[in-house]
């Protein structure tokens, strides 16, 4: 096989996927590669927080093994994938980023991590996240903070931040994230990638855990460099679970086909004013506004320039705050005493809350849902919004006023990214594209919106922009 030294850093998924099948670079020459940068990098970003390389590297010498006797391959063999840290792996440490549960060992395996050793992945390491992936930022009291590769006093967002830092930063092709208000679409914009959050039911999440205590809202995925990465790991994730309470109807075709596929005239809206009413900057509503402008330029109707949901939205997050609050009672915590004061205070506002009252909220949020969507049915094909609201910011910014409040870490999430939780309240699949960067040369995403069910139309819109605009070639400078 070639030496590896000849691999590019920033390789997608699917190209050292190819390249292994044909014998160009072997898995063990890959997992080196990358254990090597980890070595070099990781010191600066926090990003890794559990390492296996032992085990790692064995089971990329029997990767290798397996290609040279001409076993049939998975479509990923040999390709390496870390896993956040929010996610259960039979017999890994599984902390949720909490104190609380630094000595918790995983007795079972959740369904995405079956899927990703379907498919050939290799299992490196374990990423960083916030304590139970509350905030939109990753600093933990267990771990301390992730930084973001582009400029290291800065967040690479949350909760699926050490799965972005590591991926921007080419320790790792790819990275597995999960998304229950914008985990994995909000560090994606911070750290310059494609990050794509499926539909409800589309990829199990099983057994019953998070997703399933907020009602499907919670949705496991990657972080990519490309949307061809996206799309292929899309049809290994999107596997039916005929136990599940939510499954989404089966694609026509498979999700890779889709991208590079020609792309129909779209309705287009665009929406920049904050749902909740928090600021936005300047440059993230001019890359709505420059995205608007390529999106004509490609034969797309711009059918909204400012589009708002009005009222729905005051309804929306009092509801969806009820049910996110029980988060913070469900996870497997040998020490609660232990736990951060934000999640602290969360569960016991959630203790408060009664079983009428969660009922009414989770039949309030169904409703409006209902009104929300309605208009990809009627008015618009896709909504075009900022993925966050401000460049990433400084490390600890979201903490400001903690001491008085343990409550404002979460309101200052609130603030950060404000337009991607309500779709998780509804369901629909989104994906942050990497279509602009601030005057400050940090990456800014926009957010695409589509219609129940239609990851379809999302990647071939979203291969378009890619060919349009293309942000192959541009990565931080670290290491």
């Amino acid at each position: 096989m070639a030496q590896l030294t000849t691999m590019d850093t920033f390789i997608s998924a699917l190209e050292l996927a190819d390249a292994i099948r044909t014998k160009k670079i072997s898995p063990t020459e890959a997992a080196q590669f990358y254990l090597d940068r980890i070595d070099k990098i990781n010191p600066q970003l926090n990003a890794v927080v559990w390492r296996r390389d032992t085990e790692f590297l064995k089971e990329a010498e029997a990767a290798t093994d397996a290609v040279m006797r001409g076993d049939d391959l998975a479509p990923f063999h040999g390709v390496p994938i870390p896993i956040k840290d929010l996610t259960c792996v039979t017999g890994w440490p599984t902390t949720f980023g909490c104190k609380g549960a630094k000595d918790y060992v995983a007795d079972h395996s959740d369904a995405v991590v079956d899927n990703f050793k379907k498919g050939g992945f290799l299992f490196m390491c374990r990423t960083n996240t916030p304590e139970f992936g509350t905030l939109s930022v990753t600093e933990n009291e267990l771990y301390g903070a992730t930084r973001n590769p582009w400029d290291t006093s800065r967040t690479p967002g949350g909760s699926s931040g050490g799965a972005a830092s590591m991926c921007a930063s080419g320790l790792t092709p790819v990275a597995h994230a999960n998304d229950g208000g914008g985990s994995i679409r909000i560090p994606a914009s911070c750290c310059g990638l494609v990050g794509l959050k499926p539909s409800r039911g589309r990829v199990p999440s099983g057994p019953p855990g998070i997703s399933d205590v907020m009602h499907g809202g919670c949705v496991e995925g990657v972080v990519t460099h490309t949307v061809a990465d996206t799309a292929a790991i899309l049809d290994l994730l999107a596997v039916q679970d005929p136990l599940a309470w939510y499954n989404a109807p089966a694609p026509v075709r498979p999700f890779a086909l889709e991208a590079g596929e020609k792309v129909a005239k779209l309705r287009v809206a665009c929406m920049t004013q904050s749902p909740n009413g928090s600021p936005v900057a300047d440059q993230c509503v001019k890359a709505v506004r420059h995205t608007a402008a390529l999106l004509a330029d490609l034969g797309h109707e711009i059918v909204e320039e400012e589009f708002s949901f009005g009222e729905l939205i005051a309804e929306v997050y009092p509801s969806f705050m009820t049910v996110w609050n029980t988060g913070s009672v469900y996870w497997p915590i040998q020490d609660w005493s232990k736990i951060e004061p934000c999640n602290a205070a969360m569960r016991e506002i959630s203790s408060q809350v009664d079983s009428l009252t969660y009922l009414q909220a989770l039949q309030k949020l169904q409703t409006i849902s209902r009104a929300i969507v309605s208009h990809w049915m009627s008015d618009f094909d896709v909504l075009v919004t900022p993925t966050v609201a401000y460049e990433p910011p400084k490390i600890g910014a979201l903490f400001e006023g903690a001491d008085n409040d343990p409550m404002m870490p979460l309101m200052n999430a609130a603030g950060m990214a404000p337009f991607t939780p309500m779709f998780n309240a509804t369901g629909q699949p989104a994906i942050s594209l990497p279509l602009a960067w601030s005057e400050a040369g940090l990456p800014i995403g926009v957010h695409f919106v589509g219609a129940p069910w239609a990851e379809d139309v999302l990647i071939r819109l979203a291969a378009q922009l890619e060919e349009a605009a293309p942000w192959v070639d541009k990565h931080p400078s670290i290491g």
